[in-house]
């Protein structure tokens, strides 16, 4: 049945997804990877597809950018609609030297200030796990394709423009030292979360879209079309 959020019925969407954040971008890889993509969802502007790859049936749809975001879109998937697996595909920021623009990252564990699984169930823990089998589909497919893969810990953050500070160390440094993330975005731990208490699969491919090393930037047009390693690991794992 269709929530208020997603107009899909049962059916319509396949037991994986991929999700980008950026409903165009989810656009784009439906019409450039998937054969016969169909949309299923409009609503809000946060479409959805589903079509097949090298045969096999397939969902991507946006997330939206944040926690509460993806925390409604994924819940419903793993809950109304029987999905099994979300990949998060989307960009990062980069804590670190070893993550250069457009390196491909899956996330190790997601480390998060954030009170969203506290207040969804309880859970107190800052750092949750994606889904060990995903990831190794993840990383069989990368390296089949040769495609290098970094993994680490990431930083999922509640808030993208923080307020100037002349503390020292930074507070991404101090992230990066003292927790051991790699790149910061702002949804994996919501959607870690949800995977957990659902009892299903999820996990996390970033692309470095910017760095606070070494202050590079990609344009949003980049961001939306040129980010294809990763989605080509997460539509040639096998699931």
């Amino acid at each position: 049945m269709p929530t208020p959020h997603n107009k899909a019925q049962k059916g319509q969407i396949a037991k994986t997804v991929l999700m980008p954040g950026d409903p165009l971008r989810a656009k784009f890889i439906a019409e450039t990877f998937l054969e016969n993509p169909v949309c299923f969802n409009d609503v809000r502007g946060m479409l959805g597809f589903t079509g097949t790859y090298q045969g096999r049936p397939i969902s991507v749809m946006g997330s939206g950018m944040g926690m509460p975001s993806i925390g409604i879109y994924s819940y419903e998937l793993f809950t109304q609609y029987d999905v099994d697996n979300i990949i998060r595909i989307g960009s990062a920021g980069s804590y670190s030297a070893l993550a250069k623009i457009y390196d491909v990252v899956l996330a190790s564990g997601a480390y998060s200030e954030s009170s969203y699984a506290r207040t969804q169930n309880g859970c107190t823990d800052d750092i949750l796990l994606p889904s060990a089998v995903l990831c190794e589909k993840l990383r069989a497919s990368a390296e089949k394709q040769g495609i290098p893969l970094l993994e680490g810990v990431i930083h999922s953050s509640d808030v993208f423009y923080r307020a100037a500070s002349d503390e020292k160390p930074a507070y991404w440094e101090k992230l990066r030292d003292e927790k051991g993330c790699l790149a910061v975005e702002m949804e994996s731990f919501a959607l870690f979360h949800n995977a957990n208490v659902t009892g299903k699969n999820a996990a996390c491919l970033i692309t470095i879209s910017d760095s606070f090393v070494t202050a590079e930037e990609t344009t949003p047009e980049q961001r939306q079309t040129s980010f294809t390693n990763m989605m080509k690991i997460a539509l040639a794992a096998d699931y």
